[in-house]
């Protein structure tokens, strides 16, 4: 169930863009469990001075190659589950030649009552039951 958010600057081609959400959804698959069809993203192309990014925090040397991935999932999975997320999605990223410096991860979790996959319901929570 989770929605990823991929941004990066303006200039990839729809082939590539595709692949990088390809290698994304393919890490969420292999390291945390989620359902190969449970895929929800929103790929985004941005002129440079609308992706605003530290290009040396943490002194990591970033360029203008960034990927910045923001995955919304439910709460739940162990800080091991997310090393190796994070890994896998470099690794995966890497083998597209998107450097690794280039690949900055946000993971947020969230109750898993907070999903409606549409028909207006909570698709994850049960229904209260009337005193």
């Amino acid at each position: 169930m989770p929605l990823v958010r991929i941004d990066l600057l303006h200039g990839r081609t729809t082939e590539q863009r595709q692949r990088i959400g390809d290698a994304v959804h393919r890490a969420l698959v292999e390291t945390i469990g989620v359902p190969e069809r449970d895929r929800f993203q929103l790929i985004t192309e941005h002129a440079a001075f609308n992706l605003v990014y530290d290009r040396e925090y943490l002194n990591i040397r970033r360029t203008d190659g960034i990927v910045i991935i923001q995955i919304t999932v439910s709460a739940g999975r162990t800080p091991v589950q997310k090393r190796a997320l994070f890994k896998r999605i470099a690794d995966n990223l890497a083998a597209l030649d998107i450097r690794r410096e280039d690949v900055w991860v946000n993971l947020v979790e969230v109750a898993k009552e907070n999903w409606s996959f549409g028909l207006g319901l909570a698709s994850y929570a049960p229904e209260a039951v009337a005193a």
